[in-house]
């Protein structure tokens, strides 16, 4: 569990939201929900559009931090615990809704599992750089 390999692990994942934020940011023509007949409502629309430019975010912060990973504790925790957060919306969605297309129960999993794993990886390539305190995420004083 190297600092290089959690790099580039990161940096490749990095890419699924800035690639999806962008495609998302054509709201109601986004190519996964064009042909499911959902209506281009404005306030669905913009919604959309929204949370795609926040996903962008999302992955340019995962950008961001790849360098210093080691250091960036905080942010990392942050990023992946808003990231388990969407699995738990896509579990309720599961509930009252209904189960989605197979690859979403994938990342579903991954927000899931996958979060604290990334988490508890990235403390321990800060606790192998000697970094104790960014591995706790205690604030400098």
């Amino acid at each position: 569990m190297n600092r290089t390999l959690l790099q580039a692990v990161t940096a490749i994942l990095a890419l699924v939201p800035v690639a999806t934020g962008a495609i998302g940011l054509s709201g109601t023509g986004d190519p996964l929900y064009a042909g499911s007949g959902i209506p281009a409502l404005p306030v669905l629309d913009s919604n959309m559009r929204f949370f795609g430019g926040l996903w962008i975010g999302l992955g340019l912060a995962m950008f961001w931090l790849v360098p210093t990973i080691e250091k960036q504790t905080v942010l990392f925790r942050a990023i992946w615990c808003a990231i388990f957060l969407g699995g738990v919306g896509r579990v309720l969605s599961i509930v009252f809704i209904g189960l989605p297309p197979a690859p979403f129960i994938g990342f579903t999993a991954l927000e899931l599992v996958g979060a604290p794993l990334f988490i508890w990886w990235q403390y321990r390539v800060a606790l192998s750089a000697g970094l104790a305190a960014h591995a706790r995420a205690t604030p400098a004083a």
